[in-house]
């Protein structure tokens, strides 16, 4: 990278400056109601009990009958999804057997259209079940889907704890739209 190259990742600014205040603020504007076993605080639910009008918004690229697609507003790398049951559920023993189903086949269409789209050379997938193990939302279930690239990981990771991801969220929503 040469002196005057510039990496521009503009989304991930609000997640390092954002204040509690300015979050709660944000989450208030962007509240829907939510239906009985929801969570209201969750952004899970909300992108669920949402119109389908304002899934660009909330970057929901796909709905089906038990599961929703969302974009990782803060993503790992190029492409990072979550695939999540509708239902608000925290333990892999609340799924019904037609949510695994459906989960497992949405991961695996998904994780397909990301290597026909953008040609990775692998994939972590995988789930942080509670708090502990690294889970930002434990009340619901969700998976990543994180493409890869060999050479993915870079100075920028390593030692100025930063991703460059080359990718806007818009972008990425369009194209799998």
């Amino acid at each position: 990278m040469g002196e005057n190259e510039r990496l521009w990742a503009p989304w991930r600014l609000a997640f390092i400056t954002e204040d509690e205040q300015t979050r709660r603020k944000r989450e208030e504007l962007n509240r829907v109601e939510v239906g009985p076993e929801a969570d209201p605080k969750c952004f899970l639910c909300q992108a669920v009990w949402d119109t389908p009008e304002r899934d660009r918004e909330r970057f929901v690229f796909f709905r089906s009958e038990l599961t929703i697609g969302v974009l990782n507003r803060y993503p790992y790398n190029n492409g990072h999804l979550l695939i999540a049951p509708k239902r608000h559920c925290a333990k892999l023993s609340d799924l019904t057997d037609e949510e695994k189903f459906e989960l497992m086949r949405e991961l695996t269409a998904w994780t397909e259209r990301l290597e026909r789209q953008m040609h990775p050379d692998g994939f972590n997938i995988g789930l942080n079940l509670g708090h502990a193990a690294g889970a930002g939302l434990p009340g619901h279930l969700h998976w990543h889907i994180v493409p890869r690239w060999v050479g993915d990981t870079n100075f920028m990771a390593a030692i100025g704890a930063t991703r460059v991801i080359p990718q806007s969220l818009d972008a990425l929503w369009e194209s799998l739209r």
